[in-house]
């Protein structure tokens, strides 16, 4: 049974940092990527990474900031934000394959 379980979201003041770790079981998948959804907003592609080559790709507005990565096991993979900004406030939701959700967890940016 496939899980994507997230974790590390938070309150952060802006120019802030925080790390999100998702943890994956009942496959090693072919790409894993970070979404994120904003109230009134439709759910857009933060980051993702393939499990072979390990190749990236970043939205525009995270680009320098934002950084994907996974573990040697290819079992978690982490997204690191840094320099945050109000306009990051979203749930970012974990997403394995193009296909798999996480429950999502919540990254709010506010002074």
């Amino acid at each position: 049974q496939v899980q994507l379980v997230e974790s590390g979201g938070g309150l952060v003041q802006p120019g802030g940092s925080l790390r999100l770790s998702c943890a994956a079981s009942g496959t090693i998948f072919r790409i894993m990527g970070w979404y994120r959804q904003a109230p009134g907003k439709q759910r857009e592609l933060v980051a993702s990474i393939t499990t072979i080559g390990g190749s990236t790709n970043y939205a525009d507005s995270v680009k320098g900031r934002f950084t994907i990565s996974r573990d040697p096991a290819k079992t978690t993979v982490y997204l690191r934000m840094n320099i945050l900004k109000p306009e990051d406030t979203a749930v970012y939701y974990c997403n394995a394959n193009q296909y798999y959700w996480g429950q999502g967890t919540q990254v709010t940016v506010s002074s």
